[in-house]
């Protein structure tokens, strides 16, 4: 099962600890964003196994080289614009529909969320259903949310999942 790191603050100790197969750089506060994603990208392109993404910013990630970029869920009409510059898409979800819709668009993977308990996001979706939904569709979906210790990565391995998202467990 896949590893997807997602952090503000990205360190080359962590990314190394951990070993994702995927790692973000998603800091919504900072204001010199696009010089310390060039950092991160620097950084992450020397652990050859690892595919570092952007938020947000599919000509930022573009210009750096990044591998892909992971759209917001009001990012839909981006997929196809990101596609055409060559990047991995990974796209935010949280109803089977919006997966759906993803995949119809050419996404190359989702987050779905969330999975767990997860503070300020909602009600968890829960195994059952990230089970159904990976039945119902091919695209690529990482676990998303209030995922914090191996037990829970183990039950999401248990779904099919293509792999797991966190901010907490990689902390």
């Amino acid at each position: 099962m896949k590893k997807y790191l997602i952090t503000a603050s990205p360190s080359y100790f962590q990314l190394r600890k951990y070993m994702p197969d995927f790692a973000l750089y998603r800091d919504k506060e900072n204001e010199n964003y696009a010089l310390k994603a060039r950092e991160f990208i620097e950084m992450a392109k020397q652990i050859k196994t690892l595919k570092p993404f952007l938020h947000r910013d599919y000509t930022l990630a573009n210009s750096l080289n990044a591998a892909g970029v992971h759209l917001t869920s009001t990012q839909f009409e981006d997929i196809k614009k990101a596609k055409k510059l060559d990047l991995e898409v990974i796209i935010s979800t949280h109803t089977h529909v919006e997966v759906l819709k993803a995949e119809d668009l050419g996404a190359d993977y989702v987050t779905y969320s969330p999975i767990f308990h997860s503070p300020h996001k909602g009600e968890p979706k829960g195994l059952e259903d990230l089970k159904e939904l990976v039945q119902k569709t091919d695209i690529k979906i990482f676990a998303l949310g209030g995922i914090i210790d191996e037990e829970q990565i183990q039950e999401i391995e248990k779904t099919k999942s293509y792999g797991f998202a966190s901010i907490r467990y990689f902390l």
